[in-house]
């Protein structure tokens, strides 16, 4: 259990790299958290190569982006872990693409005539589904699949916690897949 002491004494690191880049903080903060981190990383599944990397990647994010830190939403314990976590995601993305060599070069055979009108109709009542959903769900639907950004960063941009976007497009989605039936 971190004690408010402790949380304190955290936050001041982050306040004291933001501020003067204070190695001294930055080396208690990576000292404290970076084998967590990695710990972390390896028990959701990540190789231990790929949770050390990501667990650089997180700390290298917190030295350059310290005064993101807003001690209002988050500990500093949650904000490094959100951090690597999301690294980690990245990473597994990256790995995921497929090579340029892999990808087909050329005109592409043109689709059947009735599966372009069937993609047609589903698209209109795709459109007509989003368009009943209450307004607060359908933002937050249209910020995640068509503005293509993450629960963090949409919670970042509309100040919303975290846990009700969760929420929100969950029953959003809900509620398109009952409709699209």
């Amino acid at each position: 259990m971190v004690t408010q002491e402790q949380e304190a004494e955290w936050a001041g690191h982050i306040r004291r790299i933001h501020e003067a880049r204070d190695q001294a903080a930055f080396k208690a903060l990576f000292s404290h958290f970076a084998p967590r981190v990695k710990a972390f990383l390896m028990k959701s599944g990540a190789s231990e190569t790929l949770a050390e990397e990501c667990t650089q990647e997180a700390m290298a994010t917190l030295w350059r982006k310290a005064h993101l830190f807003d001690p209002s939403r988050a500990s500093v314990s949650t904000w490094i872990f959100t951090i690597a976590r999301n690294r980690r995601i990245d990473m597994l993305r990256k790995q995921r693409r497929p090579k340029p060599e892999d990808i087909p070069w050329g005109p592409e055979a043109e689709p059947a005539q009735e599966d372009v009108v069937a993609l047609q109709q589903e698209s209109a009542q795709l459109a007509k589904a989003l368009a009943e959903l209450p307004k607060k769900q359908r933002e937050l639907v249209e910020k995640a699949y068509f503005g293509d950004l993450s629960h963090s960063q949409i919670a970042a941009e509309t100040g919303l916690p975290l846990g009700t976007i969760k929420s929100r497009i969950r029953l959003a989605l809900e509620r398109l897949r009952h409709s699209m039936k």
